[in-house]
């Protein structure tokens, strides 16, 4: 997998008297992003929204996150759809250390029926041999009954059919095509992780997400390198990664925000269902097939774990680290200002170091000229 990934920050959580972490309603509805059976297709938007702290701080154009999840259909009963997840995802964004205990009831037939409408119609069929077209015959009571099953604990992953696609070295990338009822549940469940992970994810990731692509990424690294101080750039690929996952550390860094047992059952039977290669099956003792709905949100959660959230402290720490302190006092001699502008100037340096030790946004160059203009 090839991602790309600049720097940024996310805002700081605010913490609310917020029940449990659930919405009111015990149903919930999203609008869905065209066609994909990945459920993240990258949309192109423009930079006039106004956006969380995040996106600006880097000094890039700003991106337009789906943090306006709620539908506007016109009768109550859609409008309580609409809110469910909206509770969840407000949850997640106002108390980052909340695990959510019960997420299960989100996942409706109407949840269903939207993650089935998202799917590629001309996808090819997993072991199951169900197009989409046949599965669309009789669609009400196909989903009802799949509904009942993943409540009951009666649904069963089945295995991903192994195919395979040259990569330009001449090498062959293994793909995993799933049943299409798998993808069905899978986009369900995406759906409503996404509300939490949507919060919880760092601003310079960009792979596999909603609203996002890789022609942001680029956009922001062309601001990056033009508009700052650039030394070197690195450029890295992860070989085998999908293959390679561990199955265990991604169930553990999952429950540090999800604690409903049904839900990591789910995500559990699509990891150990195996692969189905020229009529044989294969166990998968780790890695998490490449083509199914899951699989990049899944990754996204190993990497922000993994690698983004110690980019995020490290870079922090280097911007103290950069810069010593008789550099920056030699620096702001040489600059011609008036004794207040030098002082405020020295004072938002110091400002920058201590928002990176303590993670607060505060502007201490912008107090220190305050106290000396007052003086």
């Amino acid at each position: 997998m090839h991602e790309n990934r600049e720097t940024s920050e996310m805002p700081e959580a605010i913490l609310c008297d917020r029940p449990a972490g659930e919405g009111s309603s015990r149903t919930a509805r999203v609008h869905v992003f065209e066609e994909s059976d990945s459920g993240t297709v990258p949309m192109s938007h423009s930079n006039k929204s106004g956006q969380p702290p995040a996106e600006s701080e880097e000094g890039r154009p700003l991106i337009k996150e789906n943090t306006h999840q709620l539908s506007t259909h016109s009768t109550q009963g859609e409008a309580r759809v609409s809110q469910g997840l909206a509770g969840v995802r407000k949850a997640a964004r106002e108390r980052k250390e909340m695990k959510f205990t019960a997420l299960l009831h989100h996942l409706t037939v109407a949840l269903l029926r939207d993650g089935f409408y998202a799917l590629k119609r001309k996808a090819a069929p997993g072991v199951d041999g169900i197009t989409w077209n046949e599965y669309e015959t009789g669609l009400e009571d196909r989903l009802a009954d799949l509904h009942s099953r993943v409540h009951r604990g009666a649904y069963r992953a089945q295995p991903s059919r192994r195919v395979y696609i040259p990569k330009p070295d001449g090498r062959q990338r293994p793909l995993g095509v799933a049943a299409l009822e798998d993808k069905v549940v899978q986009q369900a469940v995406v759906t409503i992780l996404n509300q939490i992970y949507e919060e919880d994810f760092r601003g310079f990731s960009y792979g596999f997400r909603p609203g996002r692509s890789q022609h942001q990424a680029l956009d922001a690294l062309y601001v990056a390198i033009t508009r700052k101080k650039v030394n070197w750039i690195l450029d890295c690929d992860i070989r085998g990664f999908f293959d390679n996952l561990s199955h265990d550390w991604l169930l553990k860094f999952v429950q540090h925000r999800v604690a409903d047992r049904r839900i990591l059952r789910l995500i559990q039977k699509w990891l150990k269902a195996g692969v189905l290669e020229e009529g044989e099956w294969k166990d998968t003792e780790m890695g998490t097939p490449q083509g199914s709905v899951a699989s990049p949100l899944l990754a996204n959660i190993y990497l922000h774990y993994v690698f983004d959230l110690w980019v995020d402290a490290w870079r922090k720490k280097a911007v103290c680290r950069a810069r010593p302190e008789t550099e920056r006092r030699r620096e702001t001699r040489g600059v011609r200002l008036s004794g207040i502008h030098a002082y405020q100037r020295e004072g938002q340096e110091r400002g920058l170091c201590a928002e990176a030790q303590d993670g607060e946004q505060t502007d201490a160059g912008q107090a220190a000229g305050n106290q000396a203009a007052t003086a």
